[in-house]
């Protein structure tokens, strides 16, 4: 297979460097994306009468015959060509012949592969985004039916005041939707057109890069040339921001983990989402919750190994940045089977609640209601914490909750405390009085439901 840059080498490459320069087994994932180009291309190339109507219309129907075969089979893209941009301009040539040889025309393969990933990116992220919207279309759904599910809210890992699970799921809808924000951000700052850049220092020939961004949906065209070869901004951008979803997660996950364990079984997961041992029959493993936790290294690693390959690289383009490639497509396809995934099982899982509110119970988490008990009936502060202090350690040495305490009991601690403190500490007191926005209390969390149902509504 001859080189499209074979004129200026008067030896064959050697087959293990060809193999190992060559980006076909890869770059072939966004052969839709150079075609898209090439027809932006040459349609702007006619209209500056760089091509004729003829030679223009003869091209734009052989690039579209060539992603139709691709598509529906009977083209296959092979190894025998170096990267996609060779595969598509020699198979136009074979079906349209010499005018296909024009389609290069005021381009490199530099500002062509920049074009391409930038295309392929931009439609990765509207993919990412509708995923992103699902999971928390999924959320807000459950954040309806649990506004007076109680459970414990923790620090530490350590039970610390009753929450909803209203309220804790709403904590991971906040971060989901940073992260669609994140995305939305990026495509704004990425989405000018590098086509036209030439190698590195454009053209002479009259191309309008205006029109060809606009043929494409950019904004406009990128500003320098040589930038426009050499940027790899956009994708640590992208990988970073990935790379926060999978955080989010894998926190989410690490928590299904904990709740589907023995020792708190606040949830049941679906048989679809999760597998057995192989020799202890009683088992049932949160797979898809660990298997995501562990994937999140995955993209961390996509995010450091571009950055690393970028730390040295002087302008312009360099053979280096071939490498964003497998990293960012590895990272986008982990990333999206992951959301997918979670989405699935969270919709699927059921939620123990009566397990929940005794965990909370039984963790003291209305210790601080307690304390605010006695505030309220004129003790310092200061004071009501050392005497629900003593209330936690008596609690403690008869096994029991401070909700199981009589009244005799309370009152050999603190005269204080009267038949109402059972109302005080009760969890739907608990949770009722925290009704400052974005607090659990339920009218709390209803207007934050809203807000957020509002939200999803717009986008």
């Amino acid at each position: 297979m001859a080189q499209l840059w074979g004129g200026r080498f008067t030896k064959e490459t050697d087959k293990l460097v060809y193999n190992f320069n060559a980006s076909i087994s890869f770059d072939q994932k966004f052969y839709a994306q150079d075609i898209r180009g090439s027809i932006a291309h040459v349609t702007m190339l006619q209209k500056q009468g760089i091509l004729t109507k003829e030679e223009k219309e003869s091209i734009i129907e052989g690039l579209k015959g060539i992603q139709a075969d691709v598509e529906n089979g009977t083209l296959e893209i092979t190894d025998e060509y170096e990267d996609i941009h060779s595969f598509v301009e020699a198979n136009l040539i074979d079906r349209i012949g010499d005018a296909g040889k024009k389609l290069h025309t005021g381009r490199s393969r530099n500002d062509q592969v920049a074009l391409d990933m930038r295309l392929y990116t931009r439609d990765e992220i509207e993919a990412l985004d509708t995923l992103l919207k699902e999971l928390l279309e999924v959320l807000l759904k459950l954040m309806k039916e649990h506004i007076e599910t109680y459970m414990p809210g923790f620090t530490h890992l350590q039970k610390a005041q009753p929450v909803t699970l209203a309220h804790h799921l709403g904590a991971y809808f906040e971060m989901f939707k940073r992260d669609r924000l994140r995305m939305k951000d990026i495509r704004k700052r990425m989405n000018y057109c590098p086509l036209g850049a030439g190698a590195l220092a454009g053209t002479t020939y009259p191309l309008d890069r205006e029109y060809t961004a606009e043929l494409l949906g950019f904004d406009g065209p990128t500003l320098n040339s040589m930038d426009s070869v050499s940027d790899r901004d956009y994708l640590i951008e992208m990988l970073s921001a990935m790379s926060t979803v999978m955080m989010h997660l894998s926190r989410f996950c690490e928590e299904v983990i904990i709740w589907n364990s023995n020792e708190y079984q606040f949830v049941e997961i679906d048989d679809a989402y999760s597998t057995g041992s192989s020799i202890m029959p009683q088992k049932k493993n949160p797979d898809i919750a660990e298997l995501v936790r562990g994937k999140t290294g995955r993209v961390y690693g996509a995010l450091m190994s571009l950055l690393t390959t970028m730390k040295g690289i002087p302008l312009a383009y360099n053979k280096d940045m071939q490498e964003d490639k497998e990293l960012v497509f590895d990272a986008i396809d982990t990333t999206k089977g992951c959301l997918a995934l979670f989405a699935g099982m969270l919709r699927t899982m059921r939620f123990r609640k009566q397990r929940m509110e005794d965990s909370a119970k039984n963790g003291f988490t209305n210790a601080t209601d307690a304390a605010d008990y006695l505030v309220n009936h004129g003790v310092p502060f200061r004071d009501a914490h050392g005497i629900v202090g003593q209330l936690v350690l008596y609690c403690i040495d008869k096994n029991i909750a401070l909700d199981d305490m009589s009244l005799e009991e309370y009152k050999a601690i603190s005269p204080v405390f009267e038949e109402d403190i059972y109302e005080a500490i009760s969890m739907k007191t608990c949770v009722e009085m925290r009704n400052t926005i974005g607090a659990p209390g339920k009218s709390a969390m209803e207007q934050a439901i809203a807000l957020e149902e509002a939200y999803l509504k717009e986008e």
